[in-house]
């Protein structure tokens, strides 16, 4: 059975954006990338045979990793976002356009459901922290990939805001990156 994995860049102080960063060019500026970075997405892309999303960061990445910027600035990246089958979790999308992507039902824990079940590599949720929230309250997410950014930051959201119930974790490894960044990996603790 194929794993749901959740992968998100946060601050020091647990918040994921600044503002609304598909509206807002600053939401996201505090990002803290470089070479190594690049390695790991790519590798953990890698990893995916399906990716999913919420609205908001569905509509945020159709945007960027079809065009020539993101093709040509970091081609090995784009290429797997846009081939990789993408599944979208929204209540008010009619359709989505971009390579490979659905609309995914009304019935959030039969969809992760059949996903699981189909054959292949994990399923990556990438980002999307609404989503994640209501997965994660549901115990429908099999490990937790929190990229901590050496940034704190004076306003944003949380990256589980909204979470309607306590989740215990058990930490399955660290790794800290030339630049400070700290990826911190988790599975539910009732998890053997």
């Amino acid at each position: 059975m194929r794993k749901v994995v959740f992968f998100m860049m946060t601050t020091l102080n647990g918040l994921y954006e600044r503002g609304r960063w598909d509206v807002d060019p600053n939401g996201l500026d505090w990002h803290n990338t470089d070479d190594e970075f690049d390695t790991f997405a790519a590798d953990q892309l890698g990893e995916a045979g399906t990716i999913l999303f919420g609205r908001v960061t569905y509509n945020g990445m159709a945007t960027y990793w079809p065009t020539p910027e993101a093709i040509v600035g970091d081609p090995e990246v784009a290429g797997k976002m846009n081939a990789l089958p993408k599944v979208v979790f929204s209540r008010t999308l009619e359709t989505v356009e971009w390579n490979n992507s659905r609309l995914a039902g009304n019935d959030l824990a039969g969809e992760i459901q059949r996903l699981r079940e189909q054959p292949g590599k994990d399923i990556l949720l990438l980002a999307s922290s609404d989503l994640a929230a209501s997965l994660a309250a549901d115990g429908l997410i099999d490990e937790y990939r929190i990229l901590v950014n050496p940034v704190l930051v004076g306003r944003g959201k949380s990256v589980f805001a909204g979470l309607a119930q306590d989740v215990c974790l058990k930490l399955l490894g660290t790794r800290v990156f030339g630049n400070g960044n700290v990826l911190l990996t988790y599975a539910p603790a009732s998890s053997s």
